[in-house]
């Protein structure tokens, strides 16, 4: 029996240009990836307007069987077979976490042949969405302790005499907004930052933090 893996290596697969094409879309309303992703520009969305829309079966929650067969495994078997039939269909599942691709539960590009391929793209990096926001939500984090350092080094007045801007004066110990990182690591669900040598301050101010995974990102 092949694994998912293999199953997903040797499928021939259609570049996604031509899928996209197939699929209505006008070529200016797609930008590939390589050979087999690509995102959609919202502008499709303002030409289908005036279009009637489709019917949408929402798979939701269920307890998926000892060989893993749940949400993502029924979607795209659902998609695959209203395709068989001659419908128009998408299916639309949500880009996994490597955390999880990384622990017990594995990816999230369904398995078998009913599955998402090249399945190693999806469950590692697709587009990079998921790693933008990453460096997008830690510049934040960078940022607030960074005003925390510069107002708190020298005193709120100042502060204010310095740079022409007010004081925020944020409690370190009300922060609620922490890090992420794209991986299960439990040994950085809370942590300390902002330690340094004794007398010094140049690392911050110590605080408790921690990190949650990227898809919990506010």
């Amino acid at each position: 029996m092949l694994s998912d893996i293999e199953i997903s290596r040797i499928t021939p697969l259609r570049p996604i240009a031509d899928v996209a094409i197939a699929a209505g879309l006008r070529s200016e309303e797609f930008q590939t990836h390589g050979k087999h992703k690509a995102k959609i520009s919202l502008d499709a969305l303002k030409r289908l307007e005036s279009k009637q829309s489709g019917k949408l079966v929402v798979v939701t929650a269920m307890t998926p069987t000892p060989l893993g067969e749940g949400k993502t495994v029924t979607a795209i078997g659902l998609a695959q077979g209203l395709f068989k039939i001659g419908q128009s269909v998408m299916a639309c599942i949500r880009q996994p976490s490597m955390g999880p691709v990384f622990g017990v539960k594995g990816g999230a590009a369904g398995g078998g042949y009913s599955q998402v391929a090249p399945m190693d793209e999806l469950n590692l990096h697709l587009t990079g969405d998921i790693h933008a926001v990453t460096a997008a939500h830690n510049l934040a984090s960078a940022a607030l302790d960074a005003r925390i350092y510069h107002e708190q080094r020298n005193g709120y007045e100042d502060f204010e005499a310095r740079t022409g801007m007010r004081a925020l004066k944020i409690d370190p110990e009300h922060i609620v907004w922490k890090r992420v990182v794209d991986h299960n690591d439990r040994a950085l669900r809370k942590i300390t930052v902002g330690l340094n040598e004794p007398g010094k301050t140049i690392n911050g101010f110590e605080r408790e933090d921690g990190f949650d995974i990227s898809a919990a990102s506010d």
